[in-house]
């Protein structure tokens, strides 16, 4: 959770202050920049970044984790590539309406779009599930600029004063938008059950989750998606914006709807879904998030007994 700048320290003030300046002057000097050559170029100044900020350690680790027997050549390629996609992903986050508008020129298609245009026209509610590959907000804007208004769940950065234009920056691209935590989880839930469409990435630790297999490892992951599904009866699609080999360009492509059984089957069936796209496209994936840390139980207790608190009548 992002800190309240009233509660830090003048240390911690000034460090997050000074991180955010440095930001948003790199992005602001980016900006300037055509939007042809603007997206590889923090694509290349990121990687470049990479094994300063500790990335390069971290893509490493999970590979030798989850991908022991790869080839030294093709990780070496892969802490650079997935760097880059990660610094195109976030230069096309903050480049508005030009992102948005060649997002949304992005064509749909995979053996989900059919159901999800008839859920659409039933009124059925419709969970979109995805993860941090490609670049996943360009689903949100295409589906937005085909007149399918979608709702998506957010974490909040750890930087505050980040926080804010980052927040800005998503609520450019279509809202409603859900922060996550209970007052956004009670908004989304209730947006869901009106019969809307809403996007959640599921491929980061989630606390209060539970240990679902992806890439042949244990990976926290949360149940809440397929919780709602089953509850509300919301068809769940795995969704994605694969990145072209130009860099520039996505197909959206929405995957088999995960059946209805039990929660923890239903996301194993997300995860493998997903891996089978990662291992497709390894440098489109977030290599570099701590996919793999330590199942707490203590944290899953506590999850737990917010939600039924959350869930319990009031008055």
């Amino acid at each position: 959770m992002p800190a309240d700048p009233s509660t830090l320290t003048a240390s911690e003030r000034a460090q997050y202050y000074v991180s955010n300046l440095f930001l948003r002057g790199v992005i602001g000097v980016v900006r300037l920049i055509p939007y042809r050559w603007r997206i590889p170029t923090m694509g290349w100044l990121v990687s470049r970044v990479a094994p300063l900020v500790g990335w390069t350690k971290r893509i490493r680790d999970n590979l030798k984790l989850v991908m022991p027997d790869l080839p030294e050549a093709e990780v070496a390629r892969l802490c650079r590539a997935v760097p880059d996609n990660v610094g195109r992903a976030a230069m096309e986050f903050y480049s508005g309406r030009a992102f948005a508008e060649r997002a949304r020129r992005a064509p749909l298609k995979g053996p989900g779009v059919p159901l999800f245009e008839a859920a659409r026209a039933e009124g059925r509610p419709v969970i979109l599930i995805t993860g941090h590959f490609g670049n996943y907000d360009a689903a949100r804007a295409n589906l937005i600029g085909r007149g399918h208004p979608l709702g998506a769940l957010y974490r909040r950065m750890a930087n505050p004063y980040f926080n804010d234009h980052y927040v800005k920056a998503m609520l450019s691209v279509g809202t409603p938008m859900f922060e996550q935590g209970r007052r956004g989880m009670m908004e989304m839930v209730r947006y869901l059950k009106g019969g809307g469409v809403i996007a959640i990435v599921s491929d980061l630790h989630a606390h209060g989750g539970e240990n679902i297999d992806f890439f042949g490892e244990p990976a926290v992951t949360s149940l809440v998606p397929a919780e709602l599904a089953l509850k509300y009866n919301a068809a769940l699609i795995p969704t994605y914006a694969i990145r072209r080999p130009n860099g520039l360009d996505f197909d959206i492509v929405m995957h088999d709807p995960i059946r209805h059984s039990d929660p923890v089957t239903m996301m194993q069936a997300v995860n493998d879904d997903l891996e089978t796209l990662v291992r497709d496209h390894m440098e489109q994936w977030f290599w570099i998030h701590r996919r793999w840390k330590p199942y707490l139980p203590e944290r899953a207790e506590q999850a737990a007994a917010a939600a039924d608190e959350a869930a319990q009548p009031k008055g």
